[in-house]
């Protein structure tokens, strides 16, 4: 316990990590102040009008679908693009009741902040923002310590390596979910009280906070995976800098000029292979991507251009890399020299 406590002390008094904490409050002020400045609580004259078009528009919704029926029932032509605006093929598409929303009045309010509308967004904004903070403090934590010494100077004191570095792993995994665990209420919480003072809370289901509980559940996740990848990666290279420089050579080297070679290659499926398409996967639960290659028609005489990705295949792909050099870096940790 004494070790673990001095690392978390350590890990606590640490500049970086300090200035990282302020900037995360910078950016939660800057992101309320701007929606509180561009938000007011709407008139009944302003409710009234938004109900209106709500209501026209399920109405719209409602009579297409009745068309649609009404073609397949011969009592209009079949041809798609008849009266009434195009119908597809199968009405299902245009069924309202298959809908994952129905309009609202809230969706036709202008200048007013509504929770229920805008909190996955934010939500998504705070999971990047903590992703960055794990990854940079991990790798500033271990690497600065390697380049200093201060791990030997540890290691002297408890000289068994393994403890030293899984304490080290298990003092940052502790601290970053406890940070983000506070950030996640505090956020949140600060962007409902902003919507019940200047804005409207909006509809606050079980399915939304389902959703809302889901995606920053997956979230802590992936910001615990990046402070480990940090971790690991600057013990690898022996500094923060490895992994800095390792995180800018990937975007650079593959996610933008590997993707732009193989867009102009017409490779097949180029966002299976991106790290950043697996994240969205497990976060989203399931993203679709367009295959830009010239269309092969099937049999069948159709041709499908999507394919999609889910959570299982993102989640294997995230454990495998995080859990892949996480263990590389203990092999290397336990016989590297390090004077």
């Amino acid at each position: 316990m004494n070790l673990v406590r001095a690392e978390l002390e350590r890990l606590g008094a640490r500049r970086f990590v300090q200035l990282m904490v302020v900037l995360l409050v910078l950016a939660f002020g800057v992101t309320t102040a701007t929606t509180v400045a561009g938000s007011h609580q709407p008139t009944a004259a302003e409710l009234a009008a938004a109900q209106r078009q709500a209501a026209d528009n399920l109405r719209d919704l409602e009579a297409r679908y009745e068309r649609c029926l009404a073609r397949e029932r011969g009592a209009l032509p079949t041809a798609p693009g008849e009266e009434g605006g195009y119908l597809p093929r199968d009405c299902s598409e245009v069924d309202p009741a298959l809908r994952e929303r129905l309009p609202v009045a809230t969706d036709y309010l202008t200048g007013v902040f509504v929770f229920s509308q805008e909190a996955l967004p934010l939500l998504y904004f705070l999971i990047a923002f903590l992703v960055l903070f794990g990854f940079l403090v991990g790798a500033s934590y271990i690497g600065a310590d390697l380049n200093s010494g201060g791990v030997v100077n540890l290691l002297l004191w408890r000289p068994r390596r393994m403890t030293v570095l899984g304490t080290k792993l298990a003092a940052l995994l502790g601290a970053v979910l406890a940070l983000s665990l506070v950030a996640s209420v505090v956020y949140l919480g600060t962007f409902w009280t902003v919507a019940r003072a200047t804005g409207l809370p909006g509809t606050l289901d079980a399915a939304f906070w389902s959703e809302i509980g889901a995606i920053w559940g997956r979230g802590l996740l992936v910001v615990l995976l990046a402070a480990a990848t940090g971790f690991a990666v600057a013990t690898l290279g022996r500094h923060t800098s490895a992994a800095l420089g390792a995180v800018a050579a990937y975007v650079v080297v593959w996610e933008l000029g590997a993707r732009l070679v193989m867009e102009i290659l017409e490779t097949a499926r180029p966002d299976q292979l991106m790290l950043s398409s697996y994240v969205g996967a497990w976060l989203a639960g399931r993203v679709e991507f367009w295959d830009g290659r010239p269309c092969v028609p099937t049999s069948y005489g159709s041709c499908d251009l999507m394919y999609e990705l889910t959570w299982p295949t993102g989640l294997a792909v995230l454990l495998l890399l995080a859990g892949g050099l996480t263990t590389a870096a203990f092999a290397v940790f336990r016989r590297r020299d390090l004077m």
